[in-house]
């Protein structure tokens, strides 16, 4: 059966996933260096392709991305993207085959509907998984960047997110916004829900690709931390927004 095609046009933003072949661990060895590499590449994937990255985290065997193509690109950079980290992965570890498990994921995504509502349900992922009991605890995300916590990468974009809960970036880091909350921990109700690709609003994930890191151990070697209660676990998208 001929595979569908998907639907690209320029300005388009996707929720983008990819994981391991077999659920396998993407990220060999200690984690951090293939970690590393992984965002060199992805920050080389925007510059040539002109993406706009709003907001990343990466598991153990699965990554997201929050991705907006200004031009009709997004299978074009996400096989380079997925390409050249596969190439470095086979290399460095001495391996071969497949690393990724089929194609990668794509979901349409209404701007002005659904973008920080998803940001928040992409930096929560370490949450869910109980791999860490706050956002700001899991440094492979763009949650520190965006609360600017940390030196931002040169892909990652966050003044849209921050400008919808105030007239400036700067208000906004400073702290004069609502914090953004989920209820619990607990999928969005527009993300639970199943739709058709190119319809408005998601096309919906069947399952929550936290439960494949829910391995019992962290990115460092540790038990992984329980789980916090809801409003504390689930808290902000950015550490520093509070209420003025």
């Amino acid at each position: 059966m001929a595979r569908l095609l998907r639907l690209e046009f320029a300005g388009a933003l996707y929720h983008v996933t990819a994981r391991g072949n077999e659920r396998h661990t993407i990220f060999l060895g200690d984690g951090t260096t293939d970690r590393v590499r992984f965002l060199e590449v992805l920050g080389d994937v925007c510059k040539r392709f002109n993406w706009i990255c709003h907001a990343y985290c990466l598991m153990s065997n699965h990554y997201h991305l929050l991705i907006e193509t200004p031009e009709a690109n997004l299978s074009r950079g996400m096989r380079q993207l997925n390409g050249v980290y596969t190439q470095y992965v086979n290399r460095a570890h001495e391996r071969i085959g497949h690393l990724f498990q089929g194609r990668f994921k794509g979901i349409l995504v209404e701007k002005e509907s659904y973008l920080l509502e998803l940001a928040r349900y992409i930096v929560l992922n370490p949450v869910r998984a109980g791999m860490v009991r706050a956002p700001g605890e899991w440094p492979w995300s763009s949650y520190l960047a965006t609360a600017e916590e940390e030196v931002s990468p040169p892909f990652l974009t966050t003044d849209w997110l921050l400008r919808a809960f105030a007239d400036s970036r700067g208000r906004a880091v400073a702290g004069g916004v609502p914090p953004l909350r989920f209820r619990g921990h607990e999928r969005p109700q527009s993300l639970a829900r199943p739709e058709e690709p190119g319809l408005s609003g998601l096309g919906g994930f069947r399952r929550t690709h936290a439960e494949d890191d829910r391995s019992g151990t962290t990115a460092q070697g540790g038990t992984a931390a329980p789980a916090s209660s809801g409003c504390q676990a689930a808290g902000l998208l950015c550490g520093t927004l509070q209420r003025a």
